[in-house]
C-alpha cells in the first residue's frame, strides 16, 4: 500500500449528499454583499472532495424556517432519506452549525453519518497535520468539539485514514465518550501546547537576532500560497489545487532584488465561518502572522467570489489583533491572472495602477512574481527611520551588521566610540538592539 493510500488521499472515504440549508426568505447575495447559495455549496463540495468523498448529490438545500430538532422541515427529512437510501449513500455533509440533538435525529432518520461544517473542517485538519504541532492542535479542536456531543466514539488514535473518526473507520464502536477522559485528555493538549507557543516564542527571539524581516503570507484556502510560496523562494511545498493542501506553517529565505533577504512564511488558508475552535487552537500558529514585518494578501482574482473572500481574511486578522494593519492596507497579490479573459485583465491592471499596494501575479506561470518581489523590497526599504546609536569601535561584528543591514548617513569616531546616524526598520533596530553584547 502506499503513503497516499495510507493517509486516504487516494481513495474514496464514502457516497456523499452535500447539502447548504438556507432560509427562503435570505437576502440574496447581491443585497447584503455575501455569497450566494449556490457558491456556498461549492465550497462545501470542495470541502468534502478534499478528504476524498465521492459526492454523489449536492443541492441548496431551501427551507421556510429551522427546526429544531431536525434543522430542515420533516417533508426535506423525508426526500432526502429517499435520495440517500436509493444513491447508497454513506454520508450526508450539511453545511451549517447543526446540533447534537438535530444530528442525532438525522442520522437515525437516514441510516448514514451526518457531519456539519465543523466535523468537516477538522476532518480535513486532521487528515492533513503532518507536524507534532499541527496534531496538537487538531486534536485539541477535535476534542472540544466532540466533548459537546457524546455522540462520537473514541476513535482519535484511529488514524490508518486520518482525521478524527467523524465518518467512521476500520472497527468504529459506537461508544459514548468519556467526558472525564475527553477533559483530562484536553487538559495535557494545552499544557503540550503551552510548551509549543514557549518554544515558537523562543525561535521568534532567535530571528529577532538574525538580519532578516519576515514577510508572511496569508490568504483564503486554494487561492495559491503555496505556489506563490514556491515560485518566489525555489522551494518544493505541497502545492496542490484543493481546499487546505496547506496546514503546518513553513518559513523559506526570500532573496529581494536589492541583495537584501527576508523570511517568508507560508500559512494555513482561511475560510468563511471558520469554527472557533480552529481559531482558537490555531491562535499560536497564527502568531507568526502577527510577528510579521510586512503580510502579503494572496487572493484567487478568478473566484467569483473573490471580493467575499477578502472580506474572510480581513475577519480572521481583524479576529487576531490586526485589524489596525487591515485598515492601513495590505500588500494584495491578486493571483490567478493568467486564468482571466484579456478584459478582465485590462479592468484589474488598471485597478492595480490606482492602488500601488496590489500587484497582478500568476504564481503559476510567474508573471507579475518580479513585480510583487520589487515591490516587498520597496516597503521594507520606506519602513526605515534615521537613528543615532553609539557602538564600542572595537565591537566590529556589530559595525559590520549596521553596514551590512542599515544605510550608514553619517559616522564619527572617537577614542572609545563610533557615533553613527543609521536607517533602519523598526524590526532592524529591534533585532540589533537584541543581539548578545560583544565579549
Amino acid at each position: 500500500m502506499t503513503a497516499a493510500a495510507r493517509d486516504g488521499h487516494s481513495v474514496s472515504t464514502g457516497r456523499c449528499l452535500v447539502l447548504h440549508p438556507v432560509l427562503k426568505q435570505a437576502p440574496s447575495a447581491r443585497e447584503d454583499g455575501a455569497r450566494s447559495p449556490e457558491a456556498r455549496l461549492d465550497e462545501a463540495a470542495g470541502l468534502a472532495r478534499a478528504i476524498k468523498l465521492d459526492i454523489v448529490a449536492a443541492e441548496v438545500a431551501r427551507v421556510a424556517r429551522w427546526r429544531p430538532s431536525t434543522l430542515i422541515g420533516s417533508g426535506a427529512v423525508e426526500a432526502y432519506g429517499a435520495l440517500i437510501r436509493d444513491g447508497d449513500i454513506a454520508v450526508a455533509v450539511l453545511d451549517a452549525t447543526v446540533t447534537p440533538v438535530q444530528q442525532r435525529n438525522l442520522e437515525r432518520a437516514w441510516k448514514c453519518k451526518v457531519i456539519d461544517r465543523t466535523g468537516l473542517i477538522l476532518e480535513i485538519f486532521g487528515a492533513r497535520a503532518r507536524t507534532r504541532e499541527g496534531q496538537l492542535q487538531v486534536e485539541l479542536a477535535a476534542l472540544s468539539y466532540q466533548r459537546s456531543r457524546l455522540v462520537r466514539s473514541w476513535t482519535h488514535l484511529e488514524r490508518q485514514r486520518g482525521g478524527f473518526g467523524f465518518l467512521g473507520g476500520p472497527g468504529e464502536s459506537q461508544l459514548e465518550i468519556d467526558r472525564r477522559l475527553i477533559g483530562e485528555r484536553i487538559a495535557k493538549l494545552k499544557r503540550e501546547l503551552e510548551e509549543v507557543k514557549r518554544t515558537r516564542a523562543l525561535h521568534r527571539g532567535a530571528r529577532r537576532r538574525v538580519p532578516y524581516p519576515v514577510v508572511a503570507l496569508v490568504g483564503y484556502t486554494n487561492a495559491g500560497k503555496s505556489t506563490l510560496f514556491n515560485r518566489l523562494t525555489r522551494a518544493a511545498v505541497l502545492a496542490e489545487d484543493k481546499l487546505f493542501a496547506t496546514l503546518d506553517p513553513t518559513m523559506r529565505r526570500l532573496p529581494l532584488p536589492s541583495g537584501r533577504h527576508a523570511i517568508l512564511s507560508d500559512t494555513v488558508g482561511f475560510v468563511s465561518d471558520l469554527p472557533t475552535h480552529l481559531v482558537a487552537a490555531f491562535r499560536a500558529t497564527l502568531e507568526e502572522v502577527t510577528e510579521a514585518d510586512l503580510i502579503v494578501h494572496v487572493r484567487d482574482v478568478h473566484h467569483p467570489d473573490s471580493e467575499a473572500q477578502r472580506d474572510d481574511v480581513h475577519g480572521v486578522l481583524g479576529d487576531l489583533g490586526l485589524g489596525e494593519t487591515v485598515e492601513q492596507g495590505l500588500i494584495e497579490a491578486l493571483n490567478k491572472i493568467d486564468l482571466l479573459d484579456e478584459e478582465r485583465r485590462t479592468v484589474l491592471a488598471n485597478r492595480a495602477l490606482r492602488n500601488r499596494d496590489a500587484v497582478p501575479i500568476s504564481a503559476a506561470t510567474g508573471e507579475g512574481c518580479d513585480r510583487l518581489l520589487d515591490l516587498l523590497d520597496r516597503r521594507l526599504e520606506t519602513d526605515r527611520h534615521l537613528v543615532h546609536l553609539d557602538v564600542p569601535v572595537s565591537d566590529g561584528a556589530a559595525l559590520a551588521w549596521l553596514y551590512r543591514h542599515g544605510e550608514v548617513v553619517s559616522r564619527r569616531d572617537d577614542d572609545s566610540e563610533a557615533h553613527l546616524d543609521v536607517r533602519l526598520s523598526e524590526a532592524d533596530l529591534g533585532r540589533f538592539k537584541s543581539r548578545p553584547a560583544a565579549s
